[in-house]
């Protein structure tokens, strides 16, 4: 696989979305900020970090966009916290979040696949969020990289919108639900309409390419690396800003999903 490829023209995409969600968002982030009470973390998010425990531990975000969610964890008591993202202009949002917010977190701008081995073994936490794992052309070689910037004995967090919705078409409340790829579906999902998932502005944009992965691919990219599942969870909670015809229309569906993995000592 060309993973590089795939990769390079995926920040080239998100380098050309940047602009339109600091629009539509950056100077109402910047004023949240500014209050040193806020946190931009879901329900699950903080009650997963409360379980894992943030207190002085150093923490890495790997695919932080605008830092938001990190900056927000550094406030709940992380030591160090390292952000990377492969895309220039988000990193350069999320350093002008974190000096509105008055933390010291710090935020590198690196291709996931080609994080400095100088960060292995360096954080006792990896925090991914939503919308990370579908843009890894290759899974297994992803979770190798992020397994080597946990310490011995730290964890893996994922929390991460759920595989099946894959198969679903897009839409907003009163968009037919329909089924669109199959969920076993392996080949790259090519779009070019753009990436603002907060207005769903379109645009004639460069093109991104997203992957599909199955629950057992996640879980089992993770065992491959010699990490331990501890926790693992799904909630019909929409966390996308996507499926909302799915969120809508049927009850009870899989949209997310929380799993924590531990390197062994």
């Amino acid at each position: 696989m060309d993973t590089k490829r795939y990769t390079t023209a995926n920040i080239e995409a998100w380098n050309e979305a940047a602009p339109i969600h600091a629009r539509h968002n950056q100077a109402r982030f910047i004023e949240q900020f500014r209050d040193p009470a806020f946190l931009e973390l879901s329900s699950v998010e903080r009650s997963r970090l409360d379980a894992i425990g943030l207190d002085g531990k150093d923490v890495a975000q790997v695919c932080c966009n605008n830092g938001r969610e990190l900056i927000s964890i550094k406030r709940l008591g992380a030591a160090r916290c390292v952000g990377f993202d492969g895309s220039e202009a988000f990193v350069d949002q999320a350093r002008e979040l974190n000096e509105a917010a008055g933390t010291d977190c710090e935020f590198v701008c690196t291709d996931i696949y080609d994080i400095d081995p100088a960060f292995n073994d360096a954080f006792n936490i990896v925090v991914i969020t939503i919308g990370v794992l579908s843009w890894m052309p290759d899974l297994p070689k992803f979770f190798q990289v992020v397994a080597e910037i946990i310490r011995p004995g730290g964890i893996l967090f994922i929390d991460e919108q759920h595989p099946f919705l894959n198969m679903m078409q897009v839409g907003g409340d009163d968009d037919p639900v329909a089924f669109e790829l199959s969920y076993f579906d392996k080949e790259p999902y090519v779009e070019t309409e753009g990436l603002d998932y907060w207005q769903g502005e379109t645009y004639d944009a460069k093109p991104n390419m997203s992957f599909s992965h199955t629950l057992a691919d996640i879980i089992m990219a993770g065992i491959g690396q010699g990490l331990v599942v501890e926790h693992f969870a799904e909630y019909p909670e929409h966390i996308s800003n996507t499926w909302y015809n799915v969120e809508k229309q049927i009850d009870g569906f899989p949209m997310s999903f929380t799993l924590e993995f531990r390197k062994s000592i």
